[in-house]
């Protein structure tokens, strides 16, 4: 009887890619699953335009016709990371939409640590999730050794 390991490394230089372990693809799930919900429900109140999306517009200086077009901007860059194949894509496009919401925070002179770096945690647990179980993620992000 053999047994298969729980992950395959690559080294190529001084950075070293590894497959997935069943562990790693589950967090990878639960972490991703976790950003899906809460952009999927902050997307679907921009369209409906919601008054605290509409309170939240004027507290930023932005005017309520632009939720619509945030809300479909940012639903569609979600299908696109949702969609395995176009993943990588989604989530390039989704971390360029979180930093317009950094900037946008931070020129409303909003709370550093609780408000203005929230999407920036964000990205985080999207960009944690695709890594921990996406192989080409880790291929394009190796993580190097000391």
């Amino acid at each position: 009887m053999t047994t298969q390991p729980v992950h395959n490394e690559t080294v190529s230089g001084n950075a070293t890619t590894t497959t997935p372990s069943a562990t790693a693809r589950k967090v990878g799930y639960v972490l991703s699953g976790l950003f899906v919900v809460f952009m999927l429900f902050d997307g679907i109140i921009h369209i409906l335009n919601l008054q605290t999306v509409k309170d939240a517009s004027a507290e930023l200086g932005l005017p309520d016709s632009l939720a619509l077009t945030a809300g479909v901007v940012q639903l569609i860059c979600l299908a696109l990371y949702v969609i395995p194949r176009t993943s990588i894509l989604g989530a390039i496009l989704l971390t360029g939409y979180l930093g317009g919401a950094v900037l946008t925070n931070l020129r409303a002179e909003q709370p550093l640590l609780s408000t203005t770096l929230f999407a920036v945690y964000t990205g985080i647990v999207m960009w944690a999730g695709l890594y921990l179980r996406d192989e080409k993620v880790r291929e394009i992000i190796p993580v190097r050794r000391a």
